[in-house]
């Protein structure tokens, strides 16, 4: 007779076989992970699995929405999940105007329509900018206020929508004290609660919502909420090449991954540096170096999240994760990317890839297309990438 424990993972295993199309079907039941107690509904987090984040797309006149057939293209591919940023400066009174904000609204309704007509499902993610986040440093009041007055607005669209198929995101990266945010998000979600009583709530912890600081989150007392990390490690591989010329991850090019010190590319890497005098490139690359001789793959900065979530068994999303294309050799990015996705399967997270379209983007630069390499690093085919 099969334990309680194996049935539940019969259970979920025959439900992602249900879910997912039946390419990605075979892939899905290779793997083995333990569910945690269902506090979310087992269709939601399956909504959840493998998504990617649609930034720009509501943005007022720089808008840049996706083409329904891009749309469906990724829907067909296997996709489930659009996570929808929202300039929280837009939907706020303090920072913007009440034709803006209406217009913001209409956006999102539309884009809603749109996504819940092609079968996603939507996380409506309050993504601030430097305006907010100098508010909400300074006065704590005041931010909150805010917050409330944003979700007040947003919840009058969501409510329009099944409470199965849009999820509401409190805020992204919340960038102020983990004591004062673990105050004030306790407080928010249980605002929201009372506006959207059925919809599956999104948070996520400060310092960029890092795996490693997931240990100073404790869980909501609301139960129907799902725990969002970011995770872009190790920096000087995602981000080489950054678009900030000052930055000195700017100074960094064609850097492999994983990074072994005994690599040919990694040595060119340091010669080259060392001859410009980039010094301080040269120290986080030296760093990252160091850092992979004891443990070089992912694991190593999600492990935290793993024992986080053993320790309250909460579900666990990358609502963001993803690699610069101008700079990284490709079959380097491919591979990360596949990692990465590979350990969220293991340990039955979520996933949405940062982004659609730009500088992180999994489409084509020259078709406006998916990448098909990268589409199958992440929806878990090994077909290895091209450089």
């Amino acid at each position: 007779m099969a334990t309680p424990r194996r049935r539940l993972l019969l259970a979920a295993i025959l439900l992602s076989t249900i879910l997912l199309p039946t390419s990605l079907a075979s892939a899905a039941s290779a793997e083995t992970c333990v569910p945690v107690p269902q506090t979310v509904a087992r269709d939601r987090l399956a909504a959840l699995s493998r998504g990617f984040n649609a930034d720009g797309w509501i943005n007022g006149e720089k808008s840049a929405p996706p083409t329904r057939e891009l749309l469906q293209q990724l829907r067909k591919a296997g996709m489930s999940h659009v996570r929808l940023p929202v300039p929280a400066e837009r939907v706020m009174l303090r920072f913007a105007s009440k034709a803006e904000r209406d217009e913001t609204l209409r956006a999102l309704d539309k884009a809603l329509k749109l996504l819940i007509s092609l079968g996603y499902s939507i996380s409506v993610d309050l993504h601030p900018g430097d305006r907010f986040n100098r508010l909400h440093k300074d006065d704590a009041d005041a931010s909150l206020r805010e917050l409330e007055d944003a979700w007040g607005t947003l919840a009058q669209v969501i409510q329009s929508f099944p409470a199965d198929r849009v999820f509401a995101e409190l805020l992204n990266e919340p960038d102020i004290e983990a004591d004062r945010w673990q105050k004030q998000v306790e407080t928010l979600a249980a605002f929201v609660r009372q506006l959207l009583p059925a919809t599956t709530l999104i948070v996520g912890p400060v310092d960029w919502q890092r795996a490693d600081s997931l240990p100073r989150f404790r869980p909501l007392p609301d139960p129907n909420v799902v725990y969002a990390i970011h995770f872009y490690d190790p920096m000087v591989f995602t981000h080489q090449g950054h678009w900030d010329v000052q930055d000195p991850l700017h100074d960094i090019t064609d850097l492999p991954y994983p990074i072994n010190a005994g690599d040919p590319g990694v040595q060119a890497l340091r010669r080259d540096l060392q001859d410009r005098g980039a010094t301080k490139a040269l120290g986080m690359l030296d760093t990252a170096i160091a850092a992979a001789r004891d443990k070089p793959d992912v694991s190593r900065w999600l492990e935290p999240a793993v024992a986080w979530q053993q320790q309250f068994s909460r579900p666990i999303i990358i609502n963001e994760f993803g690699v610069l294309k101008a700079a990284a050799p490709r079959d380097s990015r491919v591979r990360w990317l596949a990692a990465v996705t590979a350990y969220a399967r293991a340990h039955c997270w979520g996933w949405a890839h940062w982004e659609l379209a730009q500088g992180f983007g999994l489409l084509e630069n020259g078709t406006g297309k998916p990448d098909p390499d990268v589409m199958r690093a992440l929806l878990g085919a090994t077909k290895p990438g091209r450089r």
